[in-house]
């Protein structure tokens, strides 16, 4: 159960630049049954939450929610197979726009509490499946017009940073520039059919692959739960507790050395979990 006002242990207040945030880490079982720790970080004065937390084969998975600027972040570091030539990790960033209620707000956030901080976490609500497709790329010089957060987020993602174009139309429809986007070839005359990597040999051969990423814990709205007096009969009145949630995606999306400078022609399809 989680409380407002209700001081316990697995939260902690800082002051970062004269703002102040706070930590709270929650354990949480993973699909497969593992058991991780999320730690979830809220900013009343930027009006954030982050969430980062590790999975089992090393993936190390952050999200923020921008409610400041109606914006979604999440970016995955997946650690690179050293044998096929590729750097320690690769880091990839997926930035979509930011629906109302998705999310429990920054503030409502920072006020809770856990009553037992030693209890594993499995979600209240699982929403359907969603499908969808990340063709535009996001130039990361610009994208501080979409949030303050891309740069930081995604600097080691810079030629992997991938959005929808219904995210970019609605963004440009609110005056962002057009220079923040390219969309990535979608003909089949351009983007061959690739081989998996694990059956190509060569290691600098085009290839497609996959991965999966997966937020199996995060507060969506509040509820109102009834105190018992200590007799376990009668009401003292209310608390504020929160209703917890995961969600899935399915993403695909291509990206092309061809005609993307500096990226490797590789295929990507990905399937992210919300």
């Amino acid at each position: 159960m989680f409380v407002h006002n209700q001081i316990n242990h697995g939260m902690n207040y800082s002051v970062k630049h004269g703002r102040r945030t706070t930590e709270l880490k929650v354990r949480v079982r993973l699909a497969d049954g593992q058991i991780t720790e999320e730690v979830l970080e809220a900013d009343s004065e930027k009006d954030s939450i982050t969430l980062e937390f590790k999975q089992e084969d090393g993936t190390l998975i952050t999200f923020v929610a921008d409610f400041k600027q109606h914006v979604k972040i999440f970016r995955a570091l997946i650690l690179g197979e050293l044998e096929r030539g590729q750097s320690q990790y690769q880091a990839l960033c997926f930035i979509s726009h930011l629906n109302h209620n998705e999310f429990i707000p920054s503030e409502s956030m920072a006020r809770l509490r856990q009553k037992n901080p030693q209890s594993i976490r499995t979600a209240e609500e699982r929403r359907g499946l969603d499908q969808l497709t990340m063709n535009v790329a996001v130039n990361l010089s610009q994208a501080w017009q979409l949030s303050s957060h891309i740069h930081n987020m995604c600097s080691e993602a810079r030629e992997a940073i991938y959005t929808r174009e219904r995210d970019v139309k609605h963004w440009l429809e609110r005056g962002v520039e057009g220079s923040v986007f390219e969309i990535l070839p979608q003909s089949v005359d351009v983007v061959p059919v690739l081989l998996s990597c694990r059956s190509t040999r060569d290691v600098w051969q085009p290839c497609s692959c996959s991965f999966s990423l997966r937020l199996e814990w995060y507060p969506c709205l509040l509820k109102y739960c009834r105190n018992r007096d200590t007799t376990g009969k009668g009401n003292r009145g209310m608390r504020i507790g929160s209703v917890s949630r995961t969600v899935t995606h399915d993403v695909n999306n291509t990206a092309l050395a061809s005609s993307l400078p500096g990226r490797r022609q590789l295929r990507l399809q990905s399937t992210m979990f919300l």
